[in-house]
């Protein structure tokens, strides 16, 4: 019996997945191609551009924490508790995943700058200064990164099937023992599908971080601001710490991947 055509949808199918994939490969390998290797070991030992890398992993699994141990809760009460005004939560949640990264930094200036509405508070009280600090690197990457952790993981919760967990609780296991022995390995691969978004959203991290943190060596010039400055003044230096953006990016999701989703 000999084969059909394959199908119109079949077809596009196809097509729109080679689309998808020359949209990714195309810009990577014209940055490979276009790389100054010859320059690499100068470039890449340059302390300034060694402290940027280590800033920006610094930061951003710093923002990966705080996204997990501030999104595992939002996400449970979500995913778990009818209330009043729960989509309004939501949408709060996941608000800065469609508003610029710029105007969450303008928010977050004028929220927690030296003048901002509770950063005066803090800077009067207790003279703690957020604005263009470190910290203020960490507030911005985590503000990014946080609705993607909840998001991913309130979907995981919502696919647990709860019998297994009726069936632990009526077996005499704890609330504590039901999360960890059930609920958390139910949900394994949610977790860190929701870890390698929040983290990769971090490290890339851009407006927010400029605006509410600035730019300054080795405080909060995390890699993605090291490369914009070196676009005006080295394009090839810009396109080598790029590819060295890619490369960790890449390592560290390959990582999560093996140790989360067991490599599938």
């Amino acid at each position: 019996m000999t084969r059909g055509r394959p199908s119109a949808t079949t077809v596009l199918s196809v097509l729109g997945g080679l689309a998808v994939v020359l949209l990714v490969l195309i810009p990577v390998a014209a940055l490979i191609v276009r790389a100054p290797w010859s320059a690499g070991a100068e470039v890449l030992t340059e302390p300034a551009n060694r402290t940027a890398l280590r800033l920006s992993l610094q930061v951003s699994l710093t923002a990966l924490a705080l996204s997990v141990g501030l999104g595992f809760p939002i996400a449970w009460v979500l995913a778990r508790t009818e209330f009043p005004g729960r989509s309004l939560v939501r949408a709060l949640v996941v608000l800065p995943m469609v508003v610029p990264p710029v105007v969450g930094g303008v928010a977050l200036l004028v929220a927690f700058g030296r003048r901002g509405l509770v950063g005066q508070w803090l800077d009067r009280w207790f003279d703690i200064q957020l604005a263009y600090t470190t910290t203020a690197a960490i507030l911005a990457a985590t503000f990014v990164s946080l609705p993607f952790f909840v998001v991913t993981v309130e979907a995981g919760l919502r696919g647990v099937d709860r019998r297994y967990e009726d069936a632990a609780r009526a077996l005499g296991a704890s609330p504590g023992t039901v999360l960890r022995r059930v609920t958390l390995p139910a949900i394994r691969g949610a977790l860190g599908a929701g870890s390698a978004l929040a983290w990769a959203r971090a490290l890339g991290e851009f407006g927010a971080t400029i605006t509410f943190a600035g730019s300054f060596a080795g405080r909060t010039q995390t890699m993605p601001l090291a490369i914009n400055q070196a676009l005006d003044t080295d394009v090839q230096a810009a396109i080598l710490l790029s590819l060295v953006l890619l490369v960790v990016s890449v390592a560290v999701l390959a990582g999560l991947r093996d140790r989360w989703l067991g490599g599938a």
